[in-house]
């Protein structure tokens, strides 16, 4: 049976883009450890799954990278992204504002149904 991960971005912030490599880079990590792994990203860190908002924002300390392109990389690893649908109605976004790597928009029901299953292990930022 494969492992479970969900990571929930719910406290970090585009405004604070230091906040954002860990867990981008832990998702791709476990991912390429053959762990099954979803970002749910809610709260201010759904503005990262706008089209432009990541690809403009670099993490600090040298990287050369965007915050996209970690992205990117975790979901080429085979990490799944999701937007929480208040993230989409707090920031005045739709389905076609989100990014390609974006897998879909769930509710909290997504999130508590996968919690309280049992097979997932959960990180929040």
């Amino acid at each position: 049976m494969t492992q479970k991960l969900i990571i929930v971005m719910a406290n970090t912030d585009a405004r604070n883009p230091e906040e954002l490599g860990a867990p981008l880079f832990q998702a791709a990590v476990a991912a390429s450890m053959s762990y099954e792994v979803e970002v749910i990203c809610t709260g201010t860190a759904a503005k990262l799954l706008k089209s432009g908002v990541a690809a403009g924002l670099m993490v600090p300390c040298g990287e050369t990278r965007s915050v996209y392109d970690f992205i990117k990389d975790a979901h080429d690893a085979g990490v799944k992204f999701f937007c929480c649908a208040p993230g989409l109605d707090l920031f005045g976004m739709h389905k076609e504002d989100l990014i390609p790597e974006c897998s879909g928009v769930v509710g909290a029901a997504h999130f508590i149904e996968q919690v309280m299953s049992g097979e997932y292990r959960v990180l929040t930022y």
